[in-house]
């Protein structure tokens, strides 16, 4: 019985994934900043503009669309007890809904550049503002609460070694949906070293994220940069936080496996426990994502809008969410399309990152497969 409902659950949330990662692209257009519409400037007045409009809800109602196309059939695959059918749905389905996001935003991108066109909205000049910084405009946490994850770590080295002793000599490493072990390894240190890589791995990976937030461009409103900076400060200082609790999270569900190895805890319901909180951080993102909407455009949505438009940068936004600048010695900066933070790509340094960044993930994966 317990199996059974250990399956159940594992299939639920499994599939919940889906129209959660639906969601969250498809109302990506109505969180974006009031100047920005399908990664084009426009006047901030133009948010309500009834032919904008029209293209976001076109927009909203396809992913929506395709989010149930691929829902409805998980659910019953699953119910047929069709695994391998399930779990080409499950990984195809948030791929697919990414892609065509951005076909999406490609498609509706022209429409709107046409449209602007049209209005001859252009900026007479462009208007550049200092950067304002004090003391009490909000910003992100400092990296300084990465050093929770060090009790993390010890506790699952004292878990392993502690453990390892009661350990069977061959540990059982996968199951499937129905809690059938069909994957195994001898009994090794490798057992302890496993998790630990893990860790080392996403840990790398958040403290990485929680830096190119902090040294991010911060964007500012040129008709109210005081607002602005505040809004964008709340912004960055919600993420970094939600950042930082999310590996937090992960790290300690990591422990999981040895506990499993040990025997307080089976296989599957370490991965129910993985899939609920992945789960929950999808929900919190999006959460996040519409109480403060791209760089904290939400948080005084009410303010006056301005009629024109007041800086212009549409030129080195390549097919719209890639940013192409040689003379801005930005690293990093809010994405155009998407809640985030995204990379200019005319800078060398960032290059090298995330060259180093392909080295270091395809190093992890040799090292997993290696490991098992």
């Amino acid at each position: 019985m317990g199996d059974m409902i250990d399956t159940t659950l594992m299939i639920v949330f499994t599939i919940t994934l889906i129209p959660l990662t639906g969601i969250i692209v498809a109302i990506t257009p109505y969180l974006m900043k009031k100047n920005e519409c399908f990664a084009v400037t426009v006047p901030e007045i133009a948010r309500n503009d009834p032919y904008l409009g029209s293209l976001k809800r076109r927009y909203l109602t396809i992913m929506l669309v395709v989010t149930a196309a691929f829902t409805i059939p998980s659910f019953y695959l699953s119910l047929v007890d069709n695994e391998i059918a399930f779990l080409a749905f499950i990984i195809a389905g948030p791929l697919v809904l990414c892609i065509l996001s951005f076909v999406l935003m490609l498609y509706f991108r022209q429409k709107v550049r046409l449209y602007k066109k049209e209005q001859n909205w252009v900026a007479e000049q462009q208007t550049v503002i200092a950067s304002i910084s004090s003391e009490e405009t909000p910003k992100a946490i400092s990296l300084k609460w990465n050093l929770l994850y060090i009790p993390i770590l010890v506790v699952t080295v004292a878990v392993g070694l502690l453990g390892y002793g009661h350990m069977p000599e061959v540990i059982t490493i996968h199951t499937g949906f129905d809690g059938e072990a069909n994957g195994w390894m001898d009994k090794s240190p490798l057992v302890i070293l496993m998790p630990l890589l893990i860790q080392a791995f996403l840990i790398l990976c958040f403290l990485f994220a929680h830096w190119s937030i902090l040294r991010s461009k911060r964007p500012m409103n040129p008709s109210s940069p005081a607002t602005s900076a505040l809004a964008y400060g709340m912004f960055a200082r919600a993420n970094s936080t939600f950042l930082l609790i999310t590996g937090l999270l992960l790290c300690i569900l990591m422990i999981a496996f040895p506990l499993s190895c040990i025997g307080v805890i089976n296989l599957m319901q370490a991965a129910i426990a993985i899939v609920i909180a992945t789960m929950l951080i999808v929900v919190g993102a999006i959460a996040i994502a519409v109480i403060y909407g791209q760089g904290g455009s939400r948080v005084f949505s009410r303010l006056q809008d301005s009629p024109t438009i007041l800086a212009d940068n549409d030129q080195f936004w390549k097919l719209g969410v890639f940013y192409y600048n040689p003379d801005d010695p930005s690293l990093f900066l809010l994405e155009r399309f998407g809640i985030g933070w995204t990379v200019n790509w005319a800078r060398p340094t960032v290059w090298a990152i995330i060259v180093g960044g392909v080295v270091i993930t395809v190093a992890f994966v040799v090292a997993m497969f290696l490991f098992t």
